[in-house]
């Protein structure tokens, strides 16, 4: 399951569909988006969002931190893994990084670097967690994509508030594998 999310499949479709409604869910099917993250729904529709994504040949990765009704426990992780059948999952959270890891799960840590500390605990993290992917936030940091790039060598994806393809192509430029987005005209880029 792991093998799904590699660089290869990044560098095919190295744009991801970031939803966060039904309407954004009902679009990027039509797009060729290949890797879809859900940052919506509950407990009782997750399944169903994770099977409509699926059922259109496309990876279903879930941010954890965002579904309704589920803890910051470990156990949400299981729940994931059994009731939706996802393929992997986002979180800032480490336990259920490692949890999901466990459980043989594609996982990605998702970073807000907002100063040189939380830039230093991310690398930390990385090295004590070791995440299939890292997410960092904004993605509109060239030089600081440039250091994590150095620093891992597993995929990095680069998110939150990329608005135009000049900012796609800086992200890609400064050493990102990837961008997910819920800028929906950005899907339409691969």
């Amino acid at each position: 399951m792991k093998e799904m999310l590699d660089a290869e499949i990044l560098i095919d479709s190295p744009v991801i569909a970031a939803i966060k409604d039904e309407q954004g869910l009902a679009e990027c099917l039509k797009t060729e988006c290949q890797v879809i993250f859900i940052l919506f729904g509950n407990v009782c529709n997750i399944g169903e969002i994770v099977k409509r994504i699926k059922d259109s040949g496309k990876i279903a990765i879930v941010h954890m931190d965002l579904i309704t009704g589920l803890s910051s426990k470990e156990i949400s992780v299981d729940f994931i893994k059994k009731v939706t059948q996802a393929d992997g999952i986002i979180s800032t959270k480490p336990m259920m990084v490692k949890r999901a890891k466990e459980l043989g799960l594609l996982t990605i840590q998702r970073f807000f670097i907002i100063d040189s500390i939380a830039l230093e605990n991310s690398k930390r993290q990385i090295e004590v967690y070791h995440p299939d992917c890292v997410e960092i936030m904004p993605g509109i940091m060239p030089k600081i994509l440039k250091d994590i790039r150095n620093f891992v060598s597993v995929p990095v994806i680069a998110g939150g508030l990329l608005t135009d393809k000049k900012d796609v192509m800086s992200a890609l430029s400064a050493g990102a594998d990837a961008i997910s987005t819920t800028n929906r005209t950005l899907w339409k880029m691969q």
